[in-house]
């Protein structure tokens, strides 16, 4: 995935416009759960896990935007604390990826009245992801022509 000018690349898979995913293929799906809360509810973040070994990671802040930056998988982010308390896990609610991953075609941010992001969608072959901020992270995959935009 290229990040910036063709020549160069950062860790960073984010861009700083809502192409921060395109081409990028995305391997797995995690949600990071507080575990003595249990798995029963809403992860406090997801990571989406890509092929090239980054991660990108959504997670909501106090005011319930979306806050969309470089992942740490296989570790827990730095907020997780303590970290014994937490964990990474699989997304009943979400397929497993198709072999070799889901390309993703486009990125979308909603935003709200202020601007800021309360929304990602991922598109992606064959369906899309839309990840919305709250008091925890609401995440939901719609399958779909080459990830076309349908009603949610």
């Amino acid at each position: 995935m290229r990040v910036g000018s063709d020549e160069e690349a950062t860790r960073s898979p984010r861009q700083g416009n809502s192409e921060w995913l395109r081409g990028a293929r995305i391997v797995g799906v995690l949600g990071v759960f507080y575990r003595p809360e249990g798995r029963m509810g809403e992860p406090e973040a997801v990571e989406f896990l890509l092929s090239d070994s980054q991660s990108v990671l959504l997670t909501c802040a106090s005011d319930g935007t979306l806050h969309v930056g470089a992942g740490t998988w296989p570790h827990l982010p730095d907020w997780c604390v303590p970290a014994a308390q937490w964990e990474f896990a699989a997304m009943a609610n979400l397929p497993q990826p198709p072999e070799g991953g889901w390309t993703v075609l486009s990125t979308e941010e909603r935003r709200d009245e202020r601007g800021e992001v309360h929304e990602a969608v991922i598109r992606c072959e064959g369906g899309r992801f839309v990840v919305i901020g709250g008091d925890t992270v609401g995440i939901r995959f719609t399958r779909g022509h080459r990830g076309a935009a349908s009603a949610t």
